[in-house]
């Protein structure tokens, strides 16, 4: 097929594109100046002739344009074009970082997964846990269980005044217990039946039999605990979750009488060195009130013989706050 400028040029349809069957087109230069040499390889478009055709030139048809329009490919912006298409170098390879793979890799066992350097998450220490809480990431539950970390060791007695659905008493016999160690003890209680018989199945589900061995239940009232506890016995650490138990019935709630009692005999079993964890939840009826009593308490210990602390957070009145007792 042949198409006519309307300056006389004659222009022959090829493979891909026009070219110029003969003599010299009107517009040439222009053309020239128009050329857009900035735009990728793929996509670079050059008109041909005034308002009549346009041929799309890549990388890969450079051969559209015959010998006798060797006269535009003398022209400067045809000659810029041409050592741009055939001397720009190929974008380099993607570089792969180093310590994606193992000193020994190579490229031909990048696919290898054995080649991938594999990293395990590192536990997180007790600073990384509070500035959580601070940052409103972490839980009350999860700073009290990141604190008894620095009280608790292998081997020690521990009391669970509140066992709940056992997640406190679980992690407590973590602390105390493992296969290589004999001693170790938990002592666990709560007043509601439910709250035992999910404990003792967690337990059962989470724990070897060897470990199961150092937890011990009790369906009692947390202010009775030395009727448990030999008198001889150093406790480390005792542990309290004030409120309601989580998924049962919310009118079944720790009280504020039975609560002080417990305190007092936590005290009294308590260890130097040792510490008093309570967790109190004041979102429920009676929660506020018990909390206000747990405040009185700990204000009216000697400033010699205990160090007590309160978290708090004070735009979020619901939260449930953190009450620790340190015996020195």
């Amino acid at each position: 097929m042949t198409l006519t400028c309307r300056c006389g040029m004659d222009m022959e349809k090829e493979a891909g594109g026009f070219s110029l069957r003969r003599g010299r087109c009107c517009n040439q230069e222009s053309r020239s100046k128009r050329m857009t040499s900035g735009l990728a390889i793929h996509n670079i478009m050059m008109r041909i002739c005034c308002h009549t055709a346009t041929a799309t030139i890549t990388s890969s048809r450079r051969h559209l344009f015959s010998k006798s329009c060797s006269n535009i490919q003398s022209a400067s912006g045809w000659g810029n074009l041409k050592r741009f298409l055939s001397l720009r170098p190929p974008p380099p390879p993607p570089t792969l970082l180093p310590h994606c793979f193992s000193s020994a890799s190579s490229l031909s066992s990048i696919t290898d997964a054995s080649s991938v350097a594999t990293t395990s998450t590192p536990a997180l220490s007790e600073e990384d846990v509070m500035m959580g809480y601070v940052f409103g990431k972490k839980k009350a539950t999860q700073v009290a269980h990141s604190l008894w970390k620095r009280v608790v060791q292998k081997g020690d007695v521990v009391i669970d005044a509140t066992c709940g659905n056992g997640h406190d008493t679980l992690a407590l016999v973590n602390l105390v217990a493992d296969n290589t160690i004999h001693g170790g003890r938990v002592y666990a209680m709560d007043i509601q039946k439910v709250s035992l018989e999910t404990t003792s199945l967690l337990l059962d589900q989470s724990l070897t039999p060897d470990l199961r061995k150092h937890v011990e239940l009790f369906l009692m009232c947390h202010s009775k605990m030395e009727e448990v506890v030999p008198s001889d016995v150093a406790v480390r650490l005792v542990v309290f979750n004030l409120g309601y138990l989580p998924g049962g019935q919310k009118a079944l709630i720790t009280r504020s009488e039975t609560t002080l009692l417990a305190l007092e005999a936590a005290k009294r079993v308590l260890a130097p060195g040792g510490l008093i964890s309570i967790v109190v939840y004041v979102g429920h009826p009676g929660g506020r009130e018990e909390f206000e009593m747990v405040q009185a308490f700990a204000s009216e210990l000697p400033v010699q013989n205990w160090v007590c602390t309160k978290l708090q957070m004070l735009n979020r009145p619901s939260a449930p706050m953190i009450i620790l007792l340190y015996s020195r």
